[in-house]
């Protein structure tokens, strides 16, 4: 047996990454809604579906006084919190914190990964566009734009347009993207 000195490292795993879709549009477009609904059909389908979403404004993650906040505040990097049922992690997000590095750090064992808002992250993103929103498109095709939901057939007569209400084309869509 060798002492400590001569113990080789350990070699990390290199991760998979899931393919991460995003979804983009202005508020009150559908983008929860959309997202709902797809997580929704794609876990009866069978696959596990990751969701992340951006936020604007400040939301508190966790209380002043609890534990994980404590371990936090004396230097972890990342705190989780775990119940019989789910786990909250609160983890510094300085330096990554587009869709695909979240997605590498912290999700690499779901299939496919939702994000939804990160309109100025790089990546593949699906806008959500409605007429009754009077707003024009928040993205372009150089953006990463791939696909539009919309019912505006003339902005981006290019790229593949889909109904608000249609998950399962959607959803198919985004399989086979994932599968190129």
């Amino acid at each position: 047996m060798g002492d400590a000195a001569s113990v080789s490292p350990v070699t990390p795993v290199t991760s998979m990454i899931p393919p991460v879709f995003i979804f983009v549009g202005h508020s009150g477009s559908g983008k929860t809604t959309l997202v709902e609904k797809l997580l929704s059909l794609l876990t009866a389908r069978g696959l596990r579906v990751a969701a992340i979403k951006h936020a604007h404004h400040k939301v508190a993650l966790d209380r002043e006084g609890k534990d994980s906040w404590r371990y936090k505040q004396a230097g972890a990097v990342m705190s989780m919190l775990v119940t019989a049922n789910e786990l909250q992690l609160v983890a510094d997000a300085t330096d990554r914190r587009e869709p695909a590095q979240l997605a590498e750090r912290f999700l690499g064992e779901a299939d496919i990964i939702l994000a939804e808002g990160f309109s100025l992250a790089r990546g593949v993103k699906i806008e959500i566009l409605r007429r009754e929103c009077a707003q024009p498109p928040r993205c372009t095709i150089d953006d990463g734009l791939i696909a539009l939901v919309s019912d505006m057939e003339e902005v981006y007569p290019q790229l593949p347009h889909f109904a608000l209400d249609d998950i399962s084309g959607l959803a198919d869509f985004l399989l086979e993207h994932a599968s190129r």
